[in-house]
């Protein structure tokens, strides 16, 4: 995926840059919401993204400020590990990009690109029960609010894009 306009760039990792996607994961409040990870499985999970670049059409994505090429987070599209007949989209900005409507970017750049590769899926989204802000920005982004997802361990609220 490449994506860019005025505000934002979204490209995929290089192999150097993993110091600043695993920098995004050491604050607290960026992690507050998502499950917790060892430093070796934020590796891994680069790693894989890397791989999946050269094999696939779903990934993991660096997200720069297009200005000054700042790192302002990391995106995702994949199949919905829980319902694999639905195409899951994600993101996570670092703390001085909240607040800058660059989710609502993310979120319409993500759909855009899922929506182009024709794969008639559902796509959906799921957050933390206490992240109001992704929320906001999923329903904002014409998402709908369905029932809560629940896994073995946790409760997340789960959206659906409405299409048409």
């Amino acid at each position: 995926m490449h994506y860019k306009n005025d505000t934002i760039t979204i490209r995929e990792f290089t192999s150097e840059e993993f110091p600043l996607f695993s920098t995004l994961f050491e604050n607290e409040n960026v992690t507050r919401y998502l499950p917790y990870k060892t430093p070796e499985e934020y590796k891994e999970m680069f790693d894989k993204a890397l791989a999946d670049y050269e094999t696939e059409p779903f990934s993991r994505w660096g997200i720069f400020n297009t200005k000054n090429n700042d790192f302002v987070g990391m995106c995702l599209a994949r199949v919905f590990l829980d319902h694999p007949e639905q195409l899951e989209i994600g993101y996570t900005l670092g703390e001085d990009y909240w607040g800058k409507g660059l989710g609502t970017e993310v979120c319409k750049a993500l759909v855009d690109y899922c929506s182009s590769l024709n794969h008639q899926k559902d796509i959906v989204a799921v957050t933390d029960l206490d992240n109001i802000g992704s929320q906001k920005v999923l329903l904002k982004s014409g998402f709908s609010r369905i029932e809560n997802l629940v896994r073995e361990d946790r409760e997340l609220a789960y959206f659906i894009l409405q299409k048409g």
